[in-house]
């Protein structure tokens, strides 16, 4: 089973739920790996997939070792297509497809993390959300308690109504919570929204996390 992350914009969460719904599966025993679609702004190993691992609070992996958890690692901070032409990359998705394949034989769960959001650009002419609709991966999609999160997760939702994407969870991450207000109508008209235009969608709270305690979250398939 592979489950596509993406979030409503860069600063939403991504990295951090997908850490947390891998550490949720495997303290029920269910065996779960994270996937990085494509890193940029670092060397070496993926630095979101370093991220997922310290908050599974395992190692990292002969697969995070040999670039099958992130076959794209390049080095300017910026979206795919333009840090791919900085570094003179070539991405062919067919290598990530790859990859996906080979830990889905090794897995119960792959949690494949995008790039910022839905409509990042991989190339010129091609975006994130292609490649989920072509796949017809089920959509965890990341929320933010941000003011202006209401804006961007809608549009966000109908991006994926539009486009035909299964949004099996939404991820609402309390994180910043600058304001009670803001955070708790925001999900309340989420949550609304959710009943009346994706009823099968499961809808998620996740807790601010403090201290770097992290903390199982009610993540279910």
């Amino acid at each position: 089973m592979i489950y596509f992350v993406s979030g409503i914009d860069t600063d939403a969460g991504k990295s951090i739920v997908t850490g947390l719904i891998a550490r949720s599966l495997r303290a029920r025993g269910v065996n779960t790996i994270t996937q990085k679609f494509i890193q940029t702004g670092c060397v070496g190993i993926s630095e979101d997939i370093l991220k997922h691992r310290e908050i599974m609070g395992i190692p990292v992996q002969d697969v995070d070792q040999d670039g099958t958890t992130c076959p794209y690692v390049m080095t300017y901070p910026a979206s795919p297509h333009l840090a791919a032409e900085i570094d003179k990359v070539t991405i062919d998705l067919r290598r990530v497809e790859e990859s996906s394949r080979k830990l889905e034989s090794l897995y119960d769960v792959v949690l494949l993390e995008g790039a910022g959001g839905l409509y990042v650009p991989v190339t010129r002419s091609y975006f994130t959300i292609d490649y989920i609709r072509e796949h017809d991966y089920p959509l965890i999609l990341v929320a933010s308690s941000k003011l202006g999160s209401i804006n961007h997760t809608l549009l966000s939702l109908e991006a994926c109504r539009y486009q035909g994407i299964r949004v099996s969870h939404l991820m609402y991450n309390r994180f910043p919570n600058d304001s009670e207000w803001i955070t708790n109508d925001s999900i309340t008209i989420i949550r609304q929204y959710l009943a009346e235009h994706f009823p099968a969608t499961k809808l998620v709270d996740v807790p601010v996390i403090k201290d770097g305690n992290y903390v199982d979250i009610p993540f279910t398939m």
